[in-house]
């Protein structure tokens, strides 16, 4: 069976059919390019509500047996913006570098990067990490983050995740 992957978008807007999911399918993509082999996806779209979004995260871990969630969306400052304190809450252990690598990244691009709150962390056998909402941001923060994200995901118990090395190279010890 090919490992799932979760896809959470987090938009009041998308969820109530307002607006187009952009991010969902911007992170969809992205994996496509950046993942050899079979995996299958699992996408939901949820409203910006921090017990929404902590049971679809715990659902995607738990229930689902997904390798890896990736939401997108409600990493801001706004109020509504609370990604982060779902994750925190579901996950057991906390990843902070994903996050200060991605703001890094993408300070390069934009001044506003600063206020991003993305993080990332482990539940169970998952990995969850948080992207922002913009298509553009989000493959240049996966594209930041990816080398570790198979070697996170075989660290936990995980499925063997492998990388198209022409887009991005995962890194693995000797004889990991």
């Amino acid at each position: 069976m090919p490992p799932k992957i979760g896809i959470l978008t987090v938009s009041d807007r998308a969820s109530r059919g307002e607006y187009e999911d952009r991010g969902g399918p911007a992170v969809f993509d992205a994996l496509t390019e950046m993942l050899t082999g079979a995996w299958e996806p699992v996408r939901r779209v949820v409203p910006d509500e921090l017990h929404t979004i902590e049971l679809n995260l715990t659902e995607l871990c738990d229930q689902e047996g997904c390798a890896l969630v990736v939401t997108t969306g409600g990493t801001g400052p706004a109020p509504r913006d609370v990604t982060p304190e779902a994750t925190e809450a579901v996950c057991e252990k906390l990843l902070p570098g994903f996050g200060e690598l991605m703001r890094a990244v993408s300070l390069r691009s934009v001044p506003t990067a600063i206020l991003s709150r993305q993080t990332a962390g482990v539940r169970g056998k998952t990995l969850i990490v948080n992207l922002p909402g913009k298509p553009a941001a989000i493959r240049e923060c996966l594209l930041a983050v990816m080398p570790a994200v198979p070697y996170c995901v075989d660290l936990i118990g995980g499925p063997r995740l492998t990388t198209n090395e022409a887009v991005v190279t995962a890194f693995r010890p000797k004889g990991a």
